[in-house]
């Protein structure tokens, strides 16, 4: 087990186009004994219907968000949709580093990259990639949470988030699920021990 006097935290930084299986993947992660723990991040959109506050994100106005932003409270931030800020604060990554645990994130592909410029050596960053833009837009339309335009404007964005797969550390294909958890849950065992 690790000295709590030497610890030193590191970064796990996963992201993949909308749909892609990421949060699932995440959750798998999570499900698992290792030191790891969950990064909330900030975001000005309103709740859906089972999020929770302070769980799956800090929700914030976007006046709330542009303050934070000015007083430097972010690592990172992207205004990832119109008016549709995300970001990863800053005291949520020394909440988990005072645990002895690693941070694990659930970012936007521009986010992760930020990240692992961020911490560089002491991140490990992970696209989740889909079998194909078409399963991609399957899986979002099983979601039954969204519009056909907003599922355009997905699809589009997940096109050019492709682009960026070269930036990442590891890329995990999420085609059959129990493979890519098994893929992932090795991946980040050997960087974190």
């Amino acid at each position: 087990m690790m000295n709590p006097r030497t610890f030193k935290g590191k970064v796990i930084i996963v992201s993949a186009p909308s749909g892609a299986g990421k949060t699932t993947l995440i959750n798998k992660l999570l499900e698992t004994k290792l030191p790891l723990n969950f990064s909330v991040s900030a975001c000005s959109r309103k709740a859906r219907t089972n999020e929770i506050e302070g769980e799956d994100y800090y929700f914030l106005s976007i006046e709330e968000f542009e303050k934070k932003i000015k007083k430097n409270d972010f690592i990172e931030w992207e205004e990832v949709y119109k008016n549709n800020f995300y970001g990863t604060l800053k005291s949520e990554i020394s909440r988990i580093w005072n645990q002895k645990k690693h941070v694990v994130f659930d970012v936007d592909v521009l986010g992760g990259i930020s990240l692992k410029n961020y911490f560089k050596e002491d991140a490990l960053s992970i696209f989740i990639k889909p079998p194909s833009i078409d399963v991609l837009s399957q899986r979002l339309k099983k979601r039954n949470s969204e519009t056909k335009e907003s599922i355009t404007v997905r699809i589009e964005k997940s096109v050019h988030e492709m682009k960026y797969l070269d930036k990442f550390d590891k890329i995990i294909l999420n085609d059959k699920l129990e493979d890519a958890s098994k893929n992932i849950v090795n991946t980040v065992k050997k960087f974190i021990f």
